[in-house]
């Protein structure tokens, strides 16, 4: 039997770890070449994962829910037939002894049980080094310690107790002590339980008799997703709701942002869309108020260049873009997202119309991936869909503007000296004010406003 390992991908710039959301095959299953094996969640999108190579599947080293660091290996298939009884120890990946003191390490099991998963522990002297192509065969490795002895705390494998990885994170956010822990799982393996009783305070643990109240006090130890009254639900912060918080946090602390508003008569932009519906160079396309709005965003932009730059504070130096790649803001069941519409500045309104429908397709499918998130200029978040009427976006990290649509309402306006019921919208533009001074951010927010006044504008200003 020959023994493939897959480890888990950088499936984006910058990122060090993923969650494994789903499992699509399991230990025995045949898989093939490009067979999506499983989707993983990053810190920017859900991910399907191709196995790269055929065979059958041999172990599935995490269960659904773990976030894994990329290098790790997340499964091992069998592409070289054979059993995995008969060479299952020999197999079992282990990290080089270079790196065992920070590697999660795989245990070499005794005769008839399978590899335990990576983050288990391993006993130093029961552990083969797997053979590469290039190296000559590895020495005899000494005799396995029994299980007995590892459980009693006499082997070699006592200095490093058997968690799994998830557990082995807990007992990190607890402040336990692996060591110090008694574990009650198979095999002498230590459980979340375990680790919950030992982060429980003694009274609670000890008492022979129930004090006042004594489970609450156990209970945020025993049971950190949900509160003992059930009147609370704890939900850990990870993947694209972590990624956001920390990005939100960086740029509201690190660019100093400003934001205008202006509220305006958007009626004739309204009549142009259902006009846009009707005709038969759009026919089959979406039309919408967000892309007209999209375009005269495009059309600001090109009169005021400035606005579409980044701020370089490593080399000390502001970046002017030519192109624009428009971020839309998307809420998703996994949080907010802000996938960007390559060069936009280039493309006509029926190629902006279908751009648009393939992001807000793609996002609510949650198929968007990293690199649709990656290098984005400006960004627009329409927080109209929700009868909101404006606010003070954050800007995207990397960007130095973001513009907030508002609900568009039907209100009094005065409209050629008289009062009449119009089409009424609020604009807000957050800009870095290091980069973007008041008269520049005014002069662009004014030129997006008088374009969606008087539509025309998009052919003579373009």
């Amino acid at each position: 039997m020959t023994i493939r390992e897959f480890k888990m991908p950088d499936v984006g710039e910058g990122l060090t770890e993923a969650e494994i959301l789903k499992w699509y095959v399991q230990p025995g299953d045949t898989v093939a070449d490009g067979q999506v094996v499983c989707e993983v969640e990053t810190a920017k999108a859900a991910v399907e994962l191709p196995s790269p190579f055929d065979g059958v599947v041999h172990e599935l080293r995490f269960p659904e829910g773990t976030t894994v660091d990329v290098g790790e290996v997340i499964i091992s298939v069998n592409v070289g037939g054979g059993t995995a009884e008969a060479e299952a120890p020999v197999q079992a990946p282990v990290e080089t002894p270079a790196e065992a003191p920070e590697a999660e390490e795989a245990e070499a099991e005794p005769q008839g049980r399978q590899p335990v998963l990576v983050g288990y522990g391993v006993a130093a002297t029961s552990t083969k080094r797997r053979a590469r192509k290039t190296d000559t065969a590895a020495p005899a490795a000494a005799a396995p310690v029994s299980v007995p002895e590892q459980l009693n705390g006499h082997g070699p494998a006592a200095a490093r107790p058997l968690a799994k990885p998830p557990v082995r994170k807990l007992a990190k956010d607890l402040g336990v002590d692996l060591a110090t822990v008694t574990p009650t799982g198979p095999d002498g393996i230590i459980t979340r339980e375990d680790v919950h009783a030992a982060a429980a305070p003694a009274p609670a643990v000890e008492a022979p008799t129930p004090v006042r109240a004594p489970e609450p006090a156990a209970v945020p130890a025993a049971a950190p997703a949900v509160a003992s009254d059930a009147r609370e639900t704890r939900v850990p912060i990870k993947g694209v709701r972590k990624a956001t918080a920390a990005a939100m946090v960086g740029s509201a602390f690190t660019a100093p942002h400003v934001t205008e508003f202006v509220t305006f008569d958007i009626t004739r932009t309204m009549k142009l869309v259902e006009e846009l519906k009707s005709d038969k160079d759009m026919a089959g396309l979406r039309v919408n108020p967000l892309l007209l709005i999209a375009k005269a965003v495009l059309v600001a932009v090109k009169r005021n260049p400035e606005i579409n730059a980044a701020w370089d504070e490593a080399n000390q130096e502001i970046v002017l873009k030519h192109y624009v790649n428009l971020g839309i803001a998307a809420a998703t069941p996994r949080g907010l997202i802000v996938p960007n519409i390559k060069d936009a500045h280039a493309q006509t309104l029926p190629e902006l119309s279908r751009s648009l429908s393939e992001l807000v397709a793609t996002a609510r499918e949650g198929k968007t991936t990293p690199a649709a998130m990656q290098g984005g200029t400006f960004t627009i978040t329409n927080v109209g869909v929700f009868g909101v009427d404006t606010g003070t976006p954050i800007l995207n990290p990397g960007e130095s503007a973001i513009l907030a649509v508002g609900a568009i309402k039907l209100q009094p306006w005065v409209h050629k000296g008289k009062v009449k019921p119009r089409q009424v919208t609020t604009l807000a533009l957050s800009f870095d004010h290091r980069l973007v001074d008041g008269e520049l951010g005014s002069k662009f927010l004014a030129d997006v406003a008088a374009i969606l006044e008087q539509p025309k504008r998009l052919i003579t200003w373009a």
